[in-house]
């Protein structure tokens, strides 16, 4: 059984940086896509940035090109969504998701396309 787990959200200024996790059980990160979306009060939810089953393929929104990373510790089976310079339009409940796609696929999508998701983490931009 698929199992994703976020955490490292919380309240953060505006122009600070935070990491969130994204630690994933039953399944084999070489073989899943995974993508991070966020739903903010009031809005749909929309993809933020998605990793392929290689690291080759990684993908963002505009709104989060130049600003946040994701990457990937296969050893830890854990995908990592690095927020920087945050705004308060960040806030949002964060969601990571994962997809099997097979091995050497650089394909991801920030489409709610995914089979699995965690429960999210809640992530309050303030001063």
């Amino acid at each position: 059984q698929v199992q994703l787990v976020e955490s490292g959200g919380g309240l953060v200024q505006p122009g600070e940086s935070l990491t969130l996790s994204c630690q994933v059980s039953g399944a084999n990160l070489d073989s899943y896509a995974i993508g991070w979306h966020r739903r903010a009060p009031g809005k749909e939810r929309e993809g933020v940035a998605c990793v392929s089953s290689t690291d080759e393929g990684t993908y963002y929104k505009d709104f989060a090109r130049g600003r946040f990373v994701i990457s990937r510790d296969l050893a830890k089976s854990t995908v990592y969504l690095q927020m920087n310079n945050v705004r308060p339009e960040d806030t949002a409940t964060y969601y990571c998701a994962a997809l099997h796609v097979g091995s050497g696929s650089r394909w991801c999508t920030n489409r709610p396309a995914y089979e699995h998701w965690g429960q999210g983490t809640q992530v309050t931009v303030s001063s």
